[in-house]
Formats: structure tokens, sequence, C-alpha cells
């Protein structure tokens, strides 16, 4: 049994719980045996490739969604002029309140590759349900990091949807602490339209309870600023 037979099963039985199909369901959809279909779900014997884009048609994914690979991420030089708030990390998180489901969207920063001019490769996975399989979430962004003097950006692009794109600002990143404040910009796809939501970011995962959504909500503070200024802002 392979690591990646074991991994692309996983993405499999995920996909299809996501989809709320039994292994009786997509057996059919395959023309394959029940056992067959819970094999590949164990990683028991190996997926020639025809068989995996049929499995990813049958699930409504793009057949990239169920291919593994190794985890490999960069961690974040504490040189050229890094802030200290990202300073050694290799993977950092976020959150978000949406108002619309009352629920805490929480996101994993996975740091790719470094490139030219002090910029940072990076896989943004949004809103997972499971941590142990973040990568299994409803959206997957990749995109840049960039430091400037007082400035931290993150450029982003909807894996699926390239011409969906979201940035993200963190002010005062150079100053050290467990957390900071950054301002989402983007869509919404649920209705589409633009919005801009203040989220939190952390080098640690967070506890989410009742403490963690209020820090999330607007506040009276920023209703008061935004009146004052005509603008959300986030400090």
């Amino acid at each position: 049994m392979s690591e990646i037979s074991t991994q692309v099963g996983k993405q499999i039985r995920a996909f299809r719980k996501m989809r709320k199909l039994t292994l009786d369901e997509l057996s059919n959809m395959l023309h394959k045996s029940k056992s067959t279909i819970s094999k590949y779900e164990k990683g028991e014997i190996s997926i020639d490739i025809q068989t995996l884009y049929e499995i990813a048609d049958a699930l409504q994914i793009h057949v990239e969604q169920l291919l593994y690979l190794r985890p490999k991420r960069t961690v974040i030089s504490p040189q050229n002029n890094s802030p200290a708030f990202f300073s050694g990390a290799s993977q950092f998180y976020s959150y978000l309140y949406d108002g619309r489901s009352n629920n805490i969207i929480r996101c994993v920063f996975d740091v790719l590759s470094e490139t030219e001019n002090n910029q940072y490769k990076i896989m943004m996975y949004m809103n997972y349900k499971d941590f142990e399989n973040y990568q299994n979430c409803e959206n997957t962004y990749w995109g840049y990091i960039e430091h400037y003097d007082a400035l931290t950006r993150i450029s982003l692009v909807n894996k699926d949807t390239p011409m969906e794109k979201a940035s993200v600002q963190i002010l005062a990143s150079y100053l050290d602490s467990g957390t900071k404040w950054g301002l989402f910009n983007g869509f919404s796809s649920r209705p589409m339209m633009p919005i801009a939501v203040k989220m939190l970011f952390s080098k640690t995962r967070l506890k989410e309870d009742s403490a963690l959504i209020h820090q999330l909500k607007v506040s009276k503070d920023d209703i008061r600023l935004l009146k004052l200024y005509n603008m959300l802002s986030v400090t």
C-alpha cells in the first residue's frame, strides 16, 4: 500500500462524502463493484489515469483535486527584511466571520517557495472543515506574499476560477506578536458581490469560541471609524 494510493483514496472518500454519495451509488456511476471502490478509497489498489478522470467526473470535481503532492513548504527567511510576524513561518492561519451563515471561516496558508524581489509563493485553503484534510476546502487560492516597510500584502487568485482575485493588507507586520489584523478584499459568490472583511492572522491555530467570534465581528469602534473616514479600516 503506497503513500500516494492511500492519500488519493482519502481524497476520493472525502469528496464522495461531501457529495453525499454511498459506495453503491458511486460504484454504479463508474460501473465498478462496490468492493473495488472501497479498495480505491483504502489505497489497497492503484488507480489508472483513465479511472481517476472518471472518478473526478462522477464527483463533479477537477481531477487535480484528487492528486496527492507530498508536503513541500518553504520557511520565510528572517533575513531579506522579512517582517517579524512571518519570520520563520512555513504555515500560518487566518480567521474571518461570515454573518450570513453565522460561522467562522478558517484558512490555512502554506508557504511554497521563495521568488525574486522578496516574495514568497503561497497557497490559501479557505473554509475547510477538518484540519487533518484542510486541502479539501471550499475555495483554494494561490498567490504571493510580499513585504514593504510597514505593510505586508498578499495577492491571491482563485485556483478554480482564475478571474476571481483577492488581496489582503496587513499593517505593521514588522512588529512581532501572536496575531495580526488584516483586511481581506475580494468577491463573494453567495451572492456575487465585492466585499471587504476583517481577517485575523495567527501563527498558531486559535480556539474557535465565542471570544474569537466577538473579535471577528464588526465592533462599535469599527463603525465609528467607518463613519468618520467613510471607509472600512482595520488596525
